[in-house]
């Protein structure tokens, strides 16, 4: 028992003397540098987290392109989409009412089948028996063009040609608006679908091409009506037939 316990204080004054004495100060000494390696993604960095002196960057993550695959043309030209213009309106002022073709009473003198024409009031009279009249709208001469007078249907014409006066062509020259000296009977002649000549004279109940003038005084002196209108009393009056411009 002696014997082990001289071996163990032995062995304790032996480790005793191997450690170096140490003092008071040592605390305060300098340490030796951390060494932080120059590879900051290595794994040990990643877990330092908000570490002084680190500063940790978040990666940022790229949104990848989105290709679409178009269709191969080569045959065809692409071009952007313009939207096509709207179309353009016109409108004209329609035609009132009153002027469209009816049965109207009448008590003057003029016999049936005698036309009489107001070129006061626009409209057409159709004498008919037992004191009724068909009465049409019609289009009579403008200021200075106004007539009056009594003369026969001297002439029909289904689409006549027109060939305006001397007088009427030097008289729109004068206004820049040059007539030509013939057109041959259709949609874009003045005379429209059917003619009435009167007499001896260049007056004429005649279509149209422009129905909303009917109403107005609108004309070098002629009648002017609508075209249905026109085609209805051209049937219903022959030549020889008594007309009176009032």
């Amino acid at each position: 028992m002696k014997r082990v316990l001289l071996s163990v204080l032995g062995g304790m004054a032996i480790f005793a003397a191997g450690v170096t004495p140490s003092t008071a100060g040592d605390r305060y000494a300098d340490r030796p540098p951390v060494m932080v390696s120059p590879d900051l993604s290595a794994p040990w960095v990643l877990q330092l987290g908000q570490a002084p002196g680190i500063v940790r960057r978040q990666a940022v993550r790229q949104q990848p392109r989105l290709r679409y695959a178009q269709p191969a043309q080569p045959d065809k030209v692409q071009t952007a989409a313009v939207q096509a213009p709207a179309k353009r309106m016109v409108t004209r002022a329609q035609i009132n009412p009153i002027y469209l073709p009816q049965e109207v009473a009448y008590d003057g003198p003029q016999k049936p089948g005698t036309i009489v024409i107001d070129t006061t009031q626009n409209f057409l009279f159709l004498i008919e028996k037992n004191g009724k009249a068909r009465r049409y709208g019609v289009g009579t001469g403008k200021p200075g063009f106004e007539w009056s007078g009594t003369h026969k249907i001297t002439n029909k014409r289904e689409w006549p040609d027109w060939r305006p006066p001397a007088q009427m062509i030097k008289r729109e020259a004068a206004k820049g608006r040059y007539l030509p000296t013939y057109l041959a009977g259709g949609m874009e002649n003045p005379l429209g679908a059917r003619a009435l000549y009167l007499g001896t004279t260049e007056y004429r109940i005649h279509g149209t091409n422009q129905p909303w003038t009917i109403g107005g005084a609108v004309s070098s002196g002629c009648i002017r009506m609508r075209n249905e209108d026109v085609v209805d009393l051209y049937e219903r009056v022959n030549v020889g037939t008594t007309v009176e411009v009032i």
